[in-house]
């Protein structure tokens, strides 16, 4: 190699490092200023869907010890309590959060994050798939493939998804009332 070739590729090997390093500090200037604007928005998307789902409530309390559970609040009285719900579905995990009455029933729930199968799975979100949901309690819960008022009716094409989101809101009900059991005593 002669002395000019070992130039070149020295001065190759500065000018990637100076592209990498300024790369580096574009990047970390972008996220320092679109995290926090990204985070307050999931907070926004989070409160919205908690007052969607308990359209009465006036505030939602956060409930001491329990991570991202709410107290759905009006005028002093509990009406329900929003608490994260996830699962795995055909597609990964489904987010959603949920509301479920302090006797232990379902009221609703919306899904938050899925990667669902477009107009089979995604269809969970549905009001017709969500409203099978209210009113029942944890063992009602179940996915069955004919047309039933007791349980939950499968998505036609998307059981994989139906199961899932069942099992999260099943496990949210579940939780809520032993949690709301133990407050009583």
């Amino acid at each position: 190699m002669s002395h000019d070739e070992n130039n070149s590729i020295f001065k190759i090997g500065i000018n990637l490092t100076i592209a990498c390093l300024l790369s580096g500090v574009i990047i970390a200037g972008v996220y320092s200023v679109t995290a926090p604007v990204a985070a307050k928005e999931r907070v926004n998307l989070k409160n919205k869907a908690m007052q969607e789902l308990v359209a009465d409530a006036k505030e939602f309390k956060p409930i001491e010890g329990k991570t991202e559970w709410y107290a759905a609040m009006k005028d002093g009285k509990l009406l329900a309590y929003v608490v994260p719900a996830e699962s795995k579905g055909y597609g990964g995990a489904i987010k959603m959060v949920a509301a479920v009455s302090p006797e232990g029933k379902a009221i609703d729930f919306k899904i938050l994050v899925h990667n669902e199968t477009p107009g089979l799975g995604d269809k969970a979100g549905h009001d017709k798939f969500r409203k099978q949901f209210s009113g029942k309690d944890a063992q009602a819960m179940e996915v069955v493939k004919v047309p039933s008022d007791k349980n939950i009716q499968a998505l036609t094409g998307a059981t994989i998804t139906s199961r899932a989101v069942t099992k999260g809101i099943r496990e949210a009900v579940e939780e809520v009332a032993a949690y709301a059991a133990s407050q009583k005593k």
